[in-house]
């Protein structure tokens, strides 16, 4: 069985994570016709910037040995963390890896109270994993053309009291 483990990205990283960006958003970016926001249309400067955040970390996704996505997150608290952007290669969609992927990165940060983030509300598909996984939508929604709608999304997890 195929394992999915994360391993920190580092600026030597920078350009494959980049490149499996693109390739990973750009089929949404041409359904959706958003070329404002899409991670697709990012430079690679964006890519370093998230790599060197004080205040979050980008994991590479491996399986096995096999580079295959990744997962940035970082932190407005100590305590409220926001997952963007999150990408799977599209060869390898539809696997379970992204919900794996998503537990170890909460495995990671125990002392989480919230996590945040936002999809396509036109991907059913993504909003059908994050649902599944325990996560709400806020009721915000943001408009990006007569195409696309960003909905955001929360889980609250319960405090941990000694």
């Amino acid at each position: 069985m195929n394992q999915v483990r994360l391993e920190r990205a580092t600026i030597k990283d920078a350009e494959s994570l980049f490149d499996m960006q693109v390739k990973a958003f750009t089929p949404l970016m041409e359904k959706y016709k958003d070329y404002a926001i899409n991670p697709a249309n990012e430079k690679i400067e964006r890519v370093i910037t998230r790599i060197t955040n004080p205040n979050g970390v980008f994991y590479k996704i491996l399986l096995d040995t096999k580079f295959v996505g990744a997962i940035c997150v970082f932190w407005k608290e100590d305590v409220q963390f926001w997952i963007s952007p999150m990408f799977i290669f599209p060869e390898y969609q539809g696997q379970g890896i992204a919900k794996k992927a998503i537990l170890l990165t909460e495995e990671r940060f125990p002392h989480a109270v919230s996590w945040e983030l936002a999809t396509i509300l036109e991907e059913k598909r993504n909003c059908h994993l994050y649902e599944k996984m325990g996560y709400v939508q806020t009721g915000e929604k943001r408009r990006i053309n007569e195409l696309t709608t960003l909905v955001f999304y929360k889980k609250v997890l319960g405090l941990n009291i000694n």
